[in-house]
């Protein structure tokens, strides 16, 4: 199935347009919480290259639509009165229908980024990033530092 080409800046305008109109009802930890993840698609539209930016964007997308259930679900009755109300819980929750499908397109951009699937042991070790930076450590040596004085015959003092 071919997701549709959507610019990541037309679902950052959509999902903050749909937070703020919430935000008429829904306060607090609910503004916090997606405004900050928010924060962190504007970090990925400004680095293009950044696989990191991407992938925190997307797991937080994942992480407030959790948070969204939770905090819709226990303080819809309260704040569902009157037509502005109702309107901000509608936003929210339409906000909430909508972030699954940008999951999937913003997905696909970090795979297009050359992000993979973070189910892997060394998920919190080194960051993906691919620059033209290079370590001064050079990847032909050996992997014990003693290991050519051993071939040559002569032992490090202490042993």
């Amino acid at each position: 199935m071919e997701l549709p080409a959507v610019n990541l800046k037309v679902i950052l305008l959509v999902h903050w347009l749909l937070t703020t109109w919430a935000c008429l009802v829904f306060s607090g930890s609910y503004a916090w919480g997606n405004f900050t993840i928010l924060a962190l698609g504007v970090w990925a539209v400004a680095q293009r290259d950044s696989i990191d930016a991407i992938g925190m964007f997307l797991g937080g997308l994942v992480a407030t639509i959790f948070l969204d259930i939770i905090y819709i679900s226990i303080f819809y009755s309260s704040f569902a009165v009157g037509d502005t109300g109702r309107f901000g819980a509608g936003m929210a929750i339409l906000s909430l229908l909508l972030k699954p499908f940008s999951c999937c397109l913003i997905y696909h951009m970090h795979r297009e980024r050359g992000g993979e699937l973070p189910l892997r042991p060394d998920f919190f070790g080194p960051s993906q990033e691919h620059s033209a930076y290079q370590t001064i450590d050079s990847s032909d040596s050996p992997a014990d530092r003693f290991a050519s004085l051993e071939n040559k015959g002569q032992v490090p003092r202490g042993y």
